[in-house]
C-alpha cells in the first residue's frame, strides 16, 4: 500500500517505529512458541507491530532510508521491518540484497520469511513466482516457504526442490510439502528418510507421517526421538501423536531408559507423557510438583493432558525463593540461556492433588486424553480458538495426523489470518 506524505516527518518518530518493528517482531519469535499467549495476545502483539510499519510506511523515502540505514546491523527484526517496506513499495534492489544477506546469515533468513509471511498474499504476487523459477537454490527455497507460509501451493517447483543438491532447499520443499497436504509427495518423503543431512531426514520423516504414512516416517520418527539431536523434540512431538495409545506407552519408557541420563531426559520424559495424553502419568507429574527444577513443565504436562488452567484455576503458589531459573545481572556468570519454564505457573502439590481427585473420573484411563477429553476434531478446533500457544502447536498437529492430506494449521501466521481460517 503506497501512502502519501502530507508533511515532512519528524525523525525521531521515524526512528521509534523502525526500532519498535524490529524489536516487536524479535518479541513475537518468543510468543509464538511461549507457554502463556493465547491467540488474542497475538493479536494485540499483531496490532502494534502493524502501527508501526504503518508508520514507516506514511513516512515515505524517510521511512524506508530509516530501515536501509539499520540493516549495517541485520538483525531478523532490522531484516523484517526492511523486507516489509521493500515488498510493499516492490524494490527489487532492496529485495536482492535481503536475499543476498539471508544466504550468509540465518538471522537474516529468518527476517525475511517473516516479512514474507506477514504481508497480505496479493503484495507478493509477481514476486515469489520468479523465485520459484530462479536458478539459485536460495530464492527457489525463500519462495517455496512463502508459499507454504501462506498455505499456497507452489506446484511443479516443489517437486523438483525435492531433488536438488541444496540441502536447505530440499528441507524447505519436504516442509512445504507435508504442511500444505502434498499426498503426492509421499514417495519422495519416504525416499528421503536416510538423507545425509539431518534436517532433511526429519523434514522427510515429518512430512511423511503428516502426509499419512504409518509405517518407515513412524519408525523414523522414534529413533530420532530416541538419541540427541537438534530435531529430538518435534521428533517426539509428532511420534507420540501418531502412534497407538498402547504404543505410545512403550515409547515413553524408552525415551526413559535411554541412554542420556540427568535432568534434561527427565524433562524430556515429562513433556513425552503430556503429549500421549495418559491419565495414568498423573500422579507421578502431581509427584514432581514438589521439585523447584521440574515443577513447571509437571504443571504444563499436567493441563496439556487435564485441560486444568493453573493460573485461572487458583492452583499455583508463588515462586519458591533462591530458584535461580535463567539469565542474572553476575556478569561473571556465562549462563546467558533463556528459561525454558519461563511464564509457566507454579503448580501447588496439594491443590492440584485436590483438583485431580474431583476431576479424574471424568478423565479417559486407557484412553488418549488430551486438554479435558478426547482429541475430536472439534475438540482440537477449540483448543486452537482458546488454548496457549504450545498447546495449539499440539492441536494442529493432531487434526492433521486424523486427515492426512489436510494442510497443517499455522498457528504462528498474523493473528488475522489465523482468525479467517477459524471462522
Amino acid at each position: 500500500m503506497t501512502h502519501t506524505l502530507e508533511r515532512p516527518p519528524i525523525p525521531v518518530v521515524v526512528q521509534q517505529h523502525a526500532e519498535e518493528s524490529a524489536m516487536l517482531r524479535h518479541v513475537r519469535s518468543v510468543l509464538v512458541r511461549a507457554p502463556h499467549v493465547r491467540l488474542r495476545h497475538l493479536q494485540r502483539l499483531d496490532e502494534r507491530i502493524a502501527a508501526h510499519l504503518d508508520g514507516l510506511a506514511v513516512a515515505g523515502p524517510y521511512g524506508r532510508a530509516i530501515c536501509t540505514a539499520a540493516l549495517e546491523r541485520p538483525g531478523a527484526g532490522e531484516v523484517f521491518a526492511s523486507a516489509v517496506r521493500a515488498i510493499d513499495e516492490r524494490d527489487a534492489a532492496v529485495l536482492d540484497r535481503l536475499i543476498a544477506l539471508s544466504a550468509a546469515l540465518p538471522e537474516a533468513k529468518r527476517g525475511l520469511l517473516s516479512a514474507f509471511g506477514w504481508v497480505s498474499a496479493p503484495l507478493l504476487q509477481g514476486l515469489v513466482r520468479p523465485m520459484l523459477e530462479s536458478p539459485d537454490a536460495i530464492r527457489r527455497e525463500l519462495g517455496i516457504a512463502a508459499c507454504r507460509l501462506h498455505g499456497v501451493d507452489p506446484g511443479m517447483p516443489l517437486l523438483s526442490a525435492l531433488g536438488d543438491d541444496a540441502t536447505a532447499l530440499r528441507g524447505a520443499a519436504l516442509r512445504a510439502g507435508g504442511e500444505l497436504g502434498r499426498v503426492d509427495v509421499i514417495g519422495e518423503a519416504l525416499g528421503a528418510l536416510a538423507d545425509s543431512a539431518e534436517e532433511v531426514a526429519f523434514r522427510a520423516a515429518a512430512a511423511a507421517c503428516l502426509l499419512g504414512d504409518r509405517g518407515e516416517a513412524v519408525i523414523a520418527l522414534e529413533a530420532a526421538a530416541l538419541r540427541e539431536g537438534a530435531f529430538r523434540e518435534q521428533a517426539s512431538c509428532l511420534l507420540l501423536l501418531v502412534t497407538e495409545f498402547h504404543r505410545g506407552r512403550e515409547i515413553v519408557q524408552r525415551i526413559a531408559q535411554s541412554t542420556t541420563r540427568g535432568a534434561g531426559l527427565k524433562r524430556h520424559v515429562i513433556r513425552a507423557c503430556g503429549l500421549l495424553g495418559d491419565t495414568q502419568f498423573i500422579p507421578w507429574l502431581i509427584e514432581l510438583m514438589s521439585d523447584d527444577l521440574l515443577a513447571r513443565i509437571a504443571g504444563e504436562s499436567f493441563s496439556l493432558i487435564t485441560g486444568a488452567d493453573l493460573a485461572a484455576l487458583d492452583l499455583e503458589r508463588k515462586p519458591p525463593q533462591g530458584v535461580q531459573t535463567g539469565p542474572n545481572d553476575d556478569p561473571d556468570d556465562d549462563n546467558v540461556a533463556l528459561d525454558d519454564d519461563e511464564s509457566l505457573p507454579w503448580p501447588d502439590q496439594a491443590r492440584v492433588q485436590g483438583w485431580w481427585q474431583v476431576h479424574a473420573p471424568q478423565m479417559p484411563e486407557q484412553a488418549r486424553c488430551f486438554m479435558g477429553g478426547p482429541p475430536t476434531a472439534e475438540h482440537c478446533k477449540q483448543v486452537l480458538r482458546e488454548g496457549t500457544q504450545r498447546q495449539r502447536f499440539v492441536a494442529a498437529q493432531q487434526l492433521c495426523l486424523q486427515l492426512p492430506g489436510a494442510p497443517l494449521f499455522p498457528v504462528c501466521a498474523p493473528s488475522w489470518r489465523q482468525q479467517r481460517r477459524l471462522a
